[in-house]
């Protein structure tokens, strides 16, 4: 979660007049607004420890509290939020109104979007504050939030890229395009001349800070810019802003854009920064607002299309219904009338009433600096922390349950027991992989995935299902989750080959497949897989450990079934997974369905081109579900 620091005198200062600021009242009121103090520390001392005592020595002594945010409370993150949230739930100041300055931009408050720009970053959301009075400690309140949004919400500005600039230096309307980087000439931030973008990411790449964002555009054919009406350069998105805008003490109007990949998450973090800083204008919290209209050949997406204008930011609150009972008995309140729920919810920032008519219905204006806000259990922890959690009393549930273990859950262990008495060891590998360990090294393609909903089976074995991936994965070890054990179980025998041979290893976990019938879009499946690996691939073992649960999975090979078995007949047939030796493999079916496929692995898959295993190895994996059922 994000740590926030606020200065002790600067929190004294804004909190004079109705709160008595010490180390342990603050730590106190913290705990029940749902934060915590994290460290009590200074500048120097916070240097000293990171960077040593020669870092140290032109800092001051000033008391910090780091307290630590919610990860979801984006209002939260500098301490104008801080302390106003703190206000409002202390019932000392009412939550602010958020209101534009004129209903329609003025006539050079505009920015054009460009086509060019749906191939690289293709949405722009922007707003003005006017009149706005800075000091060191608002101005560094105003680039640490900035800071913080960038690596929250922002995901490290692939998602959106915040930019602020002094409208005094630059004219209005704007235009954001994507050019090739040679003809993107400027001085960014703090440069010492005029250059192009090739040259500009060149000298970045030693940038302590900006090099860990190149990539983000590096590999594109045109970088997102944004002009003013005589081609100025405000920004080079998501890197960094001109030198030319830069904002300064004596800045008085501010421009702030924010260039995305996801329209949600750019208009949340325009509305987080106005509404931090709205307050400190003429007109307290009143946002001038910005027309960005789309270029008529603008391609169409869910989203906008050619020729559409929009009016940024959007303020109007979000209104949503909550059932009063229900949140009531969530936390054992029923005590609590409508209005006290009403009152209690009121100190978190989000105004509501009861509903006149319906005197069991919450009426919510859901504000925009709590985006965090999505259901009502979002409501109902409100309620908690605002009642306050010290004061919730424990209620036994007037409920009984048998307590039981789930059904595959059980099966699984089963099996695990027999086969780990049959001679195997068991292997526990992560569930997320790599894209290269597996499909690539065992030699398979994923299907791609307008290909796979038509026939998406869950049960049914497909080695080319498409995987889930994450979207901002950390390492590229760990890109996507699992589709198949068997990666995991080479990796694993690699990393063993130095034992006496044969190894024999299996797990019994679960991989995840796309399943577009699913609300998340995917599903869990439990399988089985065992591998026998030696100076032979003795398939002999490996079919026999086959046989041996199959068997004990009510089933029997189908040319030996009996008309009056009760047993479910299974078969093997030619196969054809590229993971496999060719002639060398089978699927098994149970019935009519194909749950897995056993075989000898392919040379390949167990060189160097793979795994790096150098032994000859056989292997099956089956799914495990569809015996649920059947048992």
């Amino acid at each position: 979660m994000p740590i926030v620091n606020v200065f002790e005198d600067a929190l004294k200062e804004a909190l004079k007049d109705s709160f008595e600021v010490t180390k342990e009242s603050f730590a106190d009121l913290c705990f029940d607004f749902g934060l915590e103090l994290d460290e009590v520390t200074s500048e120097k001392e916070m240097a000293v420890k990171e960077r040593g005592e020669d870092a140290a020595k032109d800092l001051s002594n000033r008391t910090i509290y780091k307290v630590d945010i919610p990860a979801n409370r984006y209002d939260l993150l500098c301490i104008e939020g801080l302390v106003r949230g703190l206000k409002v739930y202390k019932g000392l100041m009412k939550a602010p109104l958020y209101e534009l300055s004129t209903p329609k931009p003025l006539s050079n408050m505009k920015i054009t979007v460009h086509a060019a720009t749906a191939q690289i970053r293709p949405y722009v959301v922007a707003a003005v504050l006017r009149n706005v009075t800075f000091d060191q400690d608002r101005y560094d309140s105003f680039i640490e939030l900035q800071d913080k949004l960038h690596m929250n919400v922002c995901r490290r500005r692939t998602l959106v890229a915040i930019g602020t600039h002094d409208l005094s230096t630059i004219q209005g309307p704007f235009t954001y395009e994507a050019l090739p980087p040679k003809d993107i000439v400027f001085r960014y931030l703090g440069g010492k001349e005029e250059m192009d973008a090739n040259k500009m990411f060149k000298e970045l790449e030693t940038h302590q800070q900006l090099k860990s964002y190149l990539h983000i555009i590096k590999d594109s054919p045109v970088y997102p810019v944004i002009y003013d009406s005589k081609r100025v350069v405000l920004s080079q998105p998501p890197i960094i802003n001109g030198e030319h805008s830069k904002i300064k003490l004596t800045t008085k109007d501010v421009l702030i854009e924010c260039t995305a990949t996801d329209l949600t998450k750019a208009s949340i973090t325009l509305n987080t920064m106005i509404a931090m800083f709205a307050e400190y204008c003429k007109e307290p919290f009143k946002i001038e607002p910005v027309e960005v209209v789309y270029a008529d050949d603008y391609p169409a997406n869910s989203f906008t299309k050619g020729g559409d204008k929009i009016i940024y930011p959007q303020l109007t609150p979000r209104t949503m219904n909550a059932d009063i009972d229900r949140m009531r008995k969530a936390l054992a309140l029923e005590k609590l009338s409508g209005e006290e729920v009403c009152d209690y919810i009121k100190r978190m920032s989000v105004p509501c009433e009861v509903d006149k008519k319906d005197k069991n219905c919450l009426v919510v204006q859901v504000p925009i600096t709590r985006s965090d806000i999505m259901h009502e259990c979002d409501l109902v922890e409100d309620l908690a922390i605002s009642y306050g959690y010290n004061n919730l009393h424990k209620v036994i549930p007037e409920t009984s349950g048998i307590v039981a273990e789930q059904p595959l859950k059980h099966l699984a262990d089963l099996i695990r027991v027999s086969v780990a008495n049959a001679g195997w060891t068991e292997a526990y590998n992560w569930a997320l992989i790599s894209r290269k360990e597996n499909f690539e090294q065992l030699r398979r393609e994923p299907m791609a995935e307008e290909l796979w909903r038509p026939v998406a089976r869950p049960y049914e074995y497909c080695p080319s299902a498409p995987p889930a991936a994450l979207a901002n994965a950390k390492t590229k070890d760990f890109e996507i989750v699992r589709t198949t054990l068997l990666g995991g179980i080479l990796k694993c025998l690699a990393s063993n080959k130095h034992l006496p041979m044969p190894i024999k290893l299996f797990e019994c976990a679960d991989v995840v497949i796309q399943e577009p019938t699913m609300e998340v879009g995917a599903r869990n499946i439990r399988r089985l897989c065992a591998i026998n690996a030696g100076h032979t691939a003795d398939f002999s073992k490996i079919h026999g450990l086959l046989d041996q649960i199959m068997y004990q999975l009510k089933c029997e090979p189908a040319h030996e079934a009996a008309k009056d078995s009760k047993k479910r007949p299974y078969r093997l047939e030619p196969s054809q997974d590229p993971a496999f030796f060719p002639g060398r493999q089978a699927h098994i079916i149970v019935e009519d369905m194909t749950i897995g496929v056993i075989g000898e692995l392919h040379p390949e898959v167990l060189g160097s081109k793979g795994f790096d295993v150098n032994m000859a190895t056989s292997a099956f994996e089956f799914n495990l579900e569809p015996f649920v059922e059947w048992l």
